[in-house]
């Protein structure tokens, strides 16, 4: 492995044998579904290959506090990750997706239903074949879950473990894997300051925050955070009751979802039915926010252009 070190940033970078070694596998099973595989797609898989590759660049770190630096772990190869006893696959009785939102996701009704179906459509287009439910979305109190303010942000975090537990409980039959998301903050352990999300293969359940995908959450206008004189009993979870929740920007969805074409050009949400109780703020027609999905959908249009030649 190559570095190429500079006082901001550092490349890491692998030769075309070390990436054709990573990538191609001698084991049966796989090799049947290399030889599946029509021209343009081997076209698309030779490219990956290619250190100088314009569509798969190399891994550039930006500091000390990225993961790869700063929790090292061995390297894992195609048929390592293929062989991986604990690794899932869907089955025809368990082939459906849930997703299961704690606490809103908007500021109104209609935010947080627009937000979860267009992760919804993201999913079914990225998860091709399998079925995406939604379960009714429950607030912080029914999952029975720890939380704390968090010393360094001073904002409002949810315990991860105790998150997978509730939705383990709740995974349905059918269920391949069953998804919570929150815009509230995570926390795995006591002694660590957060987490983005935390996931068990074996159990087939996860659970994952976009509170830190906000554009304001590292600003010191931050509207999350929580005076730290403030008593959190934990027991009383009123103190999510109307918690800050941030605005689902264009930055955000792409955070939380990267980009598949049809699924940005989609733009055509349909809206949920609203009954007469809801106001009228709530009656409105949200437009897909997709302006900053522009650079990953020219890569995806790179890549079909290689498969379709």
């Amino acid at each position: 492995m190559g570095k190429k070190n500079s006082c901001l940033m550092q490349t890491v970078q692998h030769s075309e044998q070390t990436l054709k070694t990573a990538l191609i596998s001698k084991n049966p099973t796989l090799v049947s579904l290399y030889e599946q595989l029509d021209a343009g797609e081997r076209r698309l898989l030779n490219k990956a290959f290619k250190p100088d590759s314009d569509l798969f660049g190399p891994i550039t770190l930006h500091s000390e506090s990225d993961w790869i630096i700063s929790h090292p772990e061995p390297p894992q190869d195609f048929e390592q990750f293929f062989s991986d006893p604990s690794r899932k696959a869907p089955s025809p009785e368990k082939r459906s997706i849930y997703i299961q939102c704690i606490g809103s996701l908007g500021n109104t009704r209609i935010i947080s239903e627009e937000y979860i179906k267009w992760l919804k459509g993201y999913c079914e287009a990225f998860f091709y074949g399998l079925t995406v439910k939604l379960l009714e979305p429950v607030p912080v109190s029914v999952t029975r879950c720890s939380f704390r303010i968090n010393d360094n942000t001073q904002n409002l975090q949810i315990h991860a473990g105790h998150i997978l537990r509730f939705l383990k409980k709740k995974k349905p039959r059918d269920a391949f894997c069953i998804v919570g998301i929150t815009m509230i903050d995570l926390y795995p352990r006591d002694s660590w300051n957060f987490v983005f999300g935390q996931a068990s293969l074996t159990d087939g359940v996860g659970i994952f925050s976009f509170a830190r995908y906000g554009s304001d959450f590292y600003s010191s206008r931050y509207e999350g955070k929580v005076n730290k004189l403030q008593k959190v009993s934990s027991s009383d979870y009123s103190v999510f009751d109307n918690y800050y929740i941030p605005e689902v920007t264009s930055v955000l969805l792409l955070r939380s979802c990267k980009a598949l074409v049809k699924w940005i050009d989609d733009e055509s949400a349909d809206i949920p039915g609203v009954s007469t109780g809801h106001s009228r703020e709530d009656n409105v027609n949200l437009p897909k926010p997709v302006e900053a999905f522009k650079e990953w959908k020219e890569w995806i249009i790179r890549c079909l252009a290689v498969v379709q030649k």
